[in-house]
């Protein structure tokens, strides 16, 4: 680590992020109204449909949403950006420099972090005005938000690296982000499915991220070893697997 340029990865990231605030309509509003659009919607259904005692389905629903929404946003952020740059011949500044591709890939990975924090604790605080959460865990709750970035922003890297059009960039965001976004529990109870499809949802670690963030927003928040340690391997696994494609450099430029 001590041969990384430190200093090139934090002027990559700091343009990053200010291309990210100079582009607020479509990188923050356009999120944050979707979102608000997604519970004033499923608001209508709270009044009839409610999961426990404690609450209702909007109490619920909600921070399936967010999640939903930084893992779209993670993956986004950084599989466009380098679609774009390689688009526009960008990219190929980047690999003349004197940066290796690990700090190039350091760089673009913590600036969509970063990206993806902020996007989900601006939603947080947004939907305390839609919602009355029980408690917050707050530790608990970045730390769920970070997983979900990296392992996201890591797909998104090596999309963005190994691909050079838009249409392979959508196609497995519309076949792969989103399906996953939505299937992993984010708008409903495991337990009101059939039985004999639970299973899936046992060895389904994004089922994981969006319980495990769920339940930050509840009293009875408990630390499952094994299910942390599932998670922790799984992001380590996706970062492992875009530092080998970075240093390999495989079908870099077009």
């Amino acid at each position: 680590m001590s041969n990384l340029s430190y200093y090139a990865i934090k002027t990559i990231f700091f343009q990053k992020i200010r291309e990210f605030f100079s582009e607020f309509q479509y990188t923050i509003i356009s999120p944050l109204v979707s979102t608000i659009i997604f519970v004033v919607i499923l608001s209508t259904i709270s009044n009839y449909y409610s999961l426990d005692e404690k609450g209702n389905y909007l109490n619920f629903v909600v921070p399936g949403i967010i999640i939903m929404t930084v893992m779209q946003v993670s993956y986004q952020n950084i599989s466009e950006s380098l679609i774009f740059m390689k688009q526009i011949g960008s990219f190929n500044d980047y690999l003349m420099s004197p940066m290796s591709r690990t700090e190039i890939l350091f760089s673009l990975l913590i600036g969509s972090i970063f990206i993806g924090l902020f996007t989900g604790l601006v939603n947080i605080i947004v939907l305390t005005f839609f919602v009355k959460f029980y408690s917050f865990n707050f530790l608990m709750i970045f730390y769920y938000l970070f997983l979900t970035s990296l392992i996201f922003s890591s797909i998104g890297s090596i999309i963005g690296f190994l691909f050079f059009t838009w249409d392979i960039q959508s196609g497995i965001s519309n076949f792969i982000i989103v399906p996953i976004s939505y299937l992993s529990g984010t708008f409903f109870s495991i337990y009101a499915i059939d039985p004999k499809w639970m299973f899936l949802f046992k060895i389904n670690p994004f089922y994981y991220l969006v319980n495990k963030f769920r339940l930050s927003f509840y009293d009875e928040y408990y630390i499952n070893i094994k299910e942390e340690s599932f998670l922790f391997s799984f992001s380590i696994i996706f970062l492992i697997m875009s530092i080998f494609i970075y240093k390999k450099g495989y079908k870099t430029i077009y």
